[in-house]
């Protein structure tokens, strides 16, 4: 172990994710012999600028240095279509195939609730405001709304609550761990639950609406929503929780990125759950 101020570089370099004791010391090693103070100063001013000259894009959340990113100001990104990912770094992978040229949607992570992270903790409620569902301070009129106001929904940010949809008029619905329809005046409304229980508008129709509840509308230009969160545990309880929670939306396709087989690998060692997505996610043979 050395002493000083470079065992102080290589204790903070060992402190970063995958770079080990070995691997810090060699980097710190490096600095000392081969670089200049000039070098130094500009490393030193790169880490000082990495909090005050990074922001996040109001849109999509991605790492940007403007108040809107690059990809967002791209008039020529399809904006109807919307990928969702659990980081920044997710972006970076996707842009590097070439293949998409939609749009983006950072979530800030994935469901954890062993961690105490749910759906207040990440990006959601900004999701449902840029596919239709608008909270109160930015409001408009549903398009299903009856003559008595419009149909509202429930979106608690703690995992508890139900978003709902009506058709034709003002109601009620019971939302669980999966769909439900209940009746209102005028029409039938659906709801789509989270995981506990909320109600829509009471019966009659009323602007008054408390902090957590949203209004639908519909948004058109916005057709599919790719949610591309990570295949673990987390990732697929977050692709579950979004796809229950968007599927009511008028007009819109929630779709979840294929797994399988990866290009160049052998059968004998796929594990057994990637091989039965595999299977479950095959396609037609196109010659």
């Amino acid at each position: 172990m050395f002493e000083g101020p470079l065992q102080d570089v290589i204790d903070e370099f060992a402190s970063l994710p995958g770079i080990g004791p070995k691997s810090a010391q060699r980097i710190a090693l490096h600095l000392l012999e081969n670089a200049t103070g000039e070098d130094i100063e500009r490393f030193q001013a790169a880490l000082g600028n990495l909090h005050s000259g990074v922001a996040f894009c109001r849109i999509c959340h991605n790492i940007s240095q403007e108040d809107v990113c690059r990809i967002c100001a791209d008039s020529s990104r399809d904006a109807s279509l919307v990928c969702v990912v659990e980081e920044p770094k997710d972006i970076q992978v996707i842009e590097r195939t070439g293949e998409y040229r939609g749009r983006y949607h950072v979530l800030g992570g994935a469901l954890d609730p062993l961690n105490g992270v749910g759906p207040g903790e990440l990006n959601v409620t900004a999701l449902v405001q840029r596919i239709g569902g608008v909270l109160p301070d930015v409001a408009v009129s549903a398009p299903h709304a009856s003559a008595g106001g419009p149909v509202q929904g429930s979106l608690m940010d703690g995992g508890a609550g139900g978003a709902g949809l009506g058709h034709g008029g003002a109601g009620a619905g019971a939302a669980g761990d999966g769909s439900g329809t209940g009746s209102g005046a005028g029409g039938n409304s659906a709801s789509v639950g989270s995981q506990g229980a909320g109600s829509g508008a009471p019966e009659g129709g009323g602007n008054e609406r408390g902090a957590d509840e949203v209004e639908y509308r519909e948004a058109p230009e916005i057709t599919e929503v790719i949610i591309a969160t990570d295949p673990n545990t987390e990732g697929e309880a977050t692709a579950s929780y979004l796809g229950r929670l968007l599927k009511e939306f008028p007009g819109l396709t929630v779709s979840r990125l294929a797994s399988g087989i990866p290009m160049g690998g052998d059968l004998e060692f796929v594990d057994e759950l990637t091989l039965s997505r595999a299977f479950a996610g095959r396609t037609q043979l196109k010659l």
